[in-house]
């Protein structure tokens, strides 16, 4: 540290400007500041060690400083530090795009770079747009997404997805999707929610019935709503999609930026639910969330649309400075062998159980609503006439007194970890979460 922890709060306050943060509050908090962190944990510059419950906003697969994707860094930041990919290449981008499309399902072969996630559903769409173009179809200029999805930022992503709390200053700068109401229910029982998300489905294809003649795609989060507060969703569905966008010619969407690369217990939510999309988007784990990187995936179908066939160019007209940066995807393919080294996702499967045991157990809690778990994902969500939100908001500043960061979503309380975390780690952050919603009823 070359400074002290007053300065650094100083500096804070006049010069850095948080996400997602309310400037007042922010700055009558405790002040917390974190300078390194290790496996599960991140300490502060006071020393206090904290459990990241939510892997750094859903990133961190490999928990902090896993050393071969930091040696890959470091390796490849002494070759080759940035090449531009209009009209050069360089090895890693070219390897990296080879084991994707491996590991893609389907004919998810055509790699395309980005580096955040807002970036990758941007090119997803303006692929989709294009492609219909090419075509000579180019009426086909609309989305479907689910109501409260998220998919990013950026202003494309944001007409992609909306919820409100987000995205509520922007609402007139976009052209929305069509808004399909959401599979997901509160119910835990399995029969239930598979009713709810068929009556769900209805409604979408009474939309696409409506709508296909100007449909470009359907863009969906497989299985998981993340920010509109992980709302869990039955792999039925997205199998029902599946076939809906074949019968009508449309294509389908998958944002995997969260839910890719292991998180739902499958290496992806749609190898879960059997299903192939036609554009794949991949972010956050990527990297091992080490550095910014992410994917659009395209099938063979959707990347011959852009091949010139009467001599005239067909170009994909999207591209970010930083795409494929050499150094963002030797990150990307140490954090793949690590996969293969640790046999993510199945060695998992241990920890997926007692997430699924634990949570089950905090939903007898007091005041909470209903719980839901999925691979390395568990939530609960606490009701309304207990404070909801407001106590979701106490019961996360309580975890945290305790040694647990994580951020609430609403009226939801839930746990993301690092895959790597280990049992004792995890019954840590599961005790202490479970503490936390004890104590905000008190």
């Amino acid at each position: 540290m070359t400074r002290d922890l007053d300065s650094l709060r100083e500096l804070d306050y006049r010069h850095l400007w948080h996400p997602y943060t309310d400037i007042a509050t922010h700055e009558k908090a405790p002040f917390h500041c974190v300078v390194r962190g290790e496996g599960s944990y991140l300490y502060e510059a006071d020393g206090t060690a904290l459990l990241d419950g939510i892997a750094s906003w859903w990133c961190i697969a490999l928990g902090h400083g896993y050393a071969p994707v930091i040696d890959a860094i470091r390796e490849q930041a002494g070759q080759l530090q940035h090449c531009i990919l209009g009209s050069l290449a360089h090895p890693p981008a070219i390897e990296l795009a080879q084991r994707l499309a491996a590991l893609a399902p389907g004919d998810l072969n055509r790699v395309y770079f980005a580096a955040d996630g807002s970036s990758a559903v941007e090119a997803a769409m303006k692929m989709a747009v294009q492609h219909w173009q090419f075509r000579g179809e180019p009426q086909r200029t609309r989305f479907i997404s689910l109501e409260q999805a998220y998919h990013g930022d950026t202003l494309g992503a944001i007409s992609a997805g909306y919820i409100d709390w987000f995205q509520k200053p922007f609402a007139d700068l976009v052209k929305p999707a069509i808004a399909a109401p959401t599979p997901h229910t509160p119910s835990g029982d399995e029969e239930t929610c598979l009713r709810a998300a068929h009556a769900a489905f209805k409604k979408l294809q009474a939309i696409v019935d409506e709508h296909a003649d100007e449909l470009a795609a359907v863009i969906v989060e497989p299985l998981v709503q993340g920010s509109a507060g992980i709302w869990i969703y039955p792999e039925e569905y997205l199998q029902s999609l599946r076939n809906l966008c074949d019968d009508y010619g449309i294509l389908l969407i998958a944002d995997e930026i969260a839910t890719g690369l292991g998180r739902t217990g499958a290496m992806f939510a749609c190898d879960r639910a059997g299903i192939v999309p036609d554009i794949m988007c991949l972010g956050k784990a990527l990297t091992a969330g080490y550095l910014p990187l992410s994917a659009t995936i395209a099938t063979d179908a959707v990347y011959e649309a852009f091949r010139s066939t009467d001599g005239v160019p067909r170009v994909f007209w999207d591209g970010h400075t930083f795409c494929g940066n050499p150094i963002t995807c030797a990150a990307g393919l140490a954090t793949l062998d690590a996969y293969e080294k640790l046999d993510i996702p199945r060695s998992c499967a241990p920890r997926e159980a007692m997430l699924a045991e634990r949570f089950a157990a905090i939903a007898q809690l007091p005041g909470v609503a209903y719980h839901k778990t999925l691979g390395m994902i568990g939530m609960c969500a606490l009701d309304e006439a207990s404070g909801g939100a407001a106590r979701a908001k106490r019961a996360a500043l309580i975890a945290r007194e305790l040694g647990l960061f994580t951020r609430p979503l609403g009226t939801t309380l839930y746990l993301w970890p690092p895959l790597t975390v280990t049992e004792e780690e995890l019954g840590l952050m599961l005790d202490r979460l479970e503490a936390a919603i004890v104590k905000s009823m008190q």
